[in-house]
């Protein structure tokens, strides 16, 4: 009797686990409201973007200019040292839509693994207009390729041990240094997909620097703060 009510338990909870995951992987709708953008341009000078404060400040600037500023944005950037700080953990819990109302990713879990929907066609600024990648057959005149996306971060969205420098000083230096840079295309010169956040490190941090390497000082915006009960009324 004993074994057939432990049968029953293990079956019971197996059939919950099969009601649950599909519940769970719905929880994100497809479609919502702007949460998430590549910075349209960067801040000019370099990989100096006033620390994190002028990084966050310039993500809600931009948004307020499309309309979407009731929403607290944070930029994609870790940081090294005494008290380091991972980008992962200061972008919200998610989801994530890009300006087209595409889903991005429907939590940070999802986000850091190679299914997330990052890739040339949803990775746009906050306008909805693309960010130059590189393309399988470029066009003659096509704009330089800016497809290298500052994030100071390893693909798991943590910061970087203290050491090498990965973050530009932190953010604030346009000179000594270098960044971990992301692919927004997730396409570069090795074969397969390149990290959308952590493909290679930058030459230093001026502008001329992140320009020769295939940027052009832009970063990823998350809204922190987007209500996802209001998204699926």
């Amino acid at each position: 009797m004993y074994k057939s009510a432990k049968t029953l338990l293990l079956a019971g909870v197996a059939g919950l686990a099969a009601f649950c995951l599909p519940a769970m992987a719905q929880d994100a709708p497809e479609t919502g409201p702007m949460s998430f953008f590549v910075t349209s341009a960067g801040l000019g000078d370099g990989a100096n973007l006033g620390g994190l404060e002028g990084a966050d400040a310039h993500c809600q600037q931009l948004a307020e200019a499309v309309g979407a500023g009731d929403l607290t944005w944070a930029a994609y950037l870790s940081t090294q040292g005494e008290g380091a700080v991972n980008a992962r953990d200061r972008i919200g819990s998610g989801p994530w839509f890009n300006a087209n109302g595409a889903l991005i990713a429907a939590n940070v879990d999802e986000l850091h693994t190679e299914g997330v929907n990052i890739n040339p066609e949803t990775a746009i600024d906050e306008t909805g207009a693309a960010v130059p990648f590189i393309a399988d057959e470029p066009a003659e005149n096509a704009p330089p390729i800016e497809h290298d996306m500052l994030t100071g971060s390893q693909e798991d969205g943590t910061a970087f041990a203290e050491g090498d420098d990965m973050t530009c000083g932190n953010w604030t230096s346009n000179g000594e240094g270098a960044a971990m840079l992301g692919h927004h295309d997730r396409r570069g010169r090795q074969e397969g997909i390149n990290s959308w956040n952590a493909a290679h490190p930058s030459r230093g941090c001026s502008q001329d620097n992140l320009v020769a390497t295939g940027g052009a000082g832009r970063f990823y915006c998350f809204a922190t703060n987007l209500d996802l009960a209001a998204v699926k009324e």
